[in-house]
């Protein structure tokens, strides 16, 4: 790996800064459903609905979660690929949520994003060298005589021969696409990469190259990384953090040694018993889920999980869990970690749920 930096370095502010470059805050998106005939919306997909988490500088949090869980609509709403509903996404010190069109645009070289499929992703009528510069030229991170050296460099920091600036997407393997677009992000000299599912698509042996680069463009250049994925293992590796993630709603959040030494949700306790053991004559306690997943548009009252939870008591089905830090940097969302206060409120909106539902009906006067 070369050692000549190619990411410009930030000055640094007269005020202090906060050690948390990403802070998200009940964000919430949904997509509307729409009548057939006069177009009118008659429901949301919930697809986000009030996650809050934190990225510390230069760490890198994992979000996990079952398929359609909300991970990448996540990720793509703190970027602003999708208008958030509702919330706040706060980058170092700025609010990303409410910043305009212009705005966004000034903020974009800090904030890159690195897709699952690095097919889909690149432009089949580009060279390389055009899909990673392109970028650079539009946001002028060098002057014009140093552009060709500067995307050779970025290239070699990421893998790639610079020769391979005249050949096209179609001519490279799963892995060296998936370089490209790191290449491409990295180009814009960033502080903060949505990494959503990069190695997914990818052979183990390839994933472990990819993983590797990625860790170590994150000493070199102190980046800081959301990385969502589905494979517990690669998430244990690379992360600081972890979010765990259930139909729209952050369930479980803590440090990657607590969340895996001590996993406290129903739902992350049978997520992480699917992790593999490479060992045969290893006894693995499985949790199995019964039931299907509830629909987003039609999520279940209460807590969305307590329709496939063993452990569901009678105040999940009418009171929705509150976000509880159960000990110190360890959050989770369920009754069974409630305070005497939140008891009373959910005890509180169980009560009128039923009262309501008991209420006897009026008979109407016949005339």
């Amino acid at each position: 790996m070369s050692e000549e930096k190619v990411l410009t370095q930030q000055p640094e502010a007269a005020e202090q800064k906060s050690e948390y470059l990403l802070e998200v805050t009940d964000l919430v998106k949904y997509f509307p459903i729409k009548s057939s005939f006069f177009k009118r919306t008659i429901g949301n997909v919930k697809a986000v609905d009030g996650v809050t988490f934190k990225i510390r500088r230069g760490e890198t949090m994992g979000l996990v979660g079952e398929s359609g869980c909300g991970k990448s609509t996540c990720g793509r709403t703190i970027m602003r690929l999708y208008e958030p509903t509702s919330g706040t996404v706060i980058f170092d010190g700025h609010d990303v949520s409410k910043m305009s069109t212009e705005e966004i645009r000034h903020m974009r070289p800090r904030m890159q994003m690195v897709f699952q499929d690095p097919y889909s992703s690149l432009s089949p009528r580009l060279p390389v060298g055009e899909i990673i510069g392109e970028a650079v030229r539009e946001h002028n991170i060098v002057p014009k005589e140093e552009y060709d050296d500067y995307i050779s460099r970025v290239m070699e920091v990421c893998g790639l021969p610079s020769y391979y600036k005249d050949r096209y997407p179609h001519e490279f393997s799963g892995g060296q696409r998936q370089r490209i677009c790191i290449a491409r992000s990295l180009a814009l000299a960033p502080e903060f990469i949505v990494c959503d599912e990069p190695v997914s698509a990818l052979d183990v042996s390839i994933q472990a190259q990819i993983i590797n680069l990625l860790k170590d463009l994150q000493r070199d250049f102190g980046l800081t990384y959301l990385f969502i994925s589905h494979d517990l293992s690669v998430v244990e590796h690379i992360s600081n953090t972890v979010g765990v993630m259930y139909l729209g709603n952050m369930v479980e959040y803590a440090e990657t040694e607590k969340i895996f030494s001590n996993p406290l949700n129903p739902y992350t306790k049978a997520l992480f018993s699917a992790i593999p053991i490479p060992d045969p004559d290893a006894k693995i306690n499985r949790i199995i889920l019964k039931g299907s997943i509830p629909s987003p548009a039609n999520p279940p009252r209460g807590c969305k999980f307590h329709t496939r939870c063993a452990e569901c008591m009678e105040i999940c089905k009418y009171a929705r869990p509150e976000w509880t830090e159960v000990e110190e940097g360890h959050f989770c969302a369920c009754h069974k970690y409630n305070s005497p206060e939140q008891n009373e409120r959910a005890n509180a909106v169980m009560e009128n749920i039923k009262s309501t539902e008991t209420a006897p009906v009026k008979e109407q006067e016949v005339l």
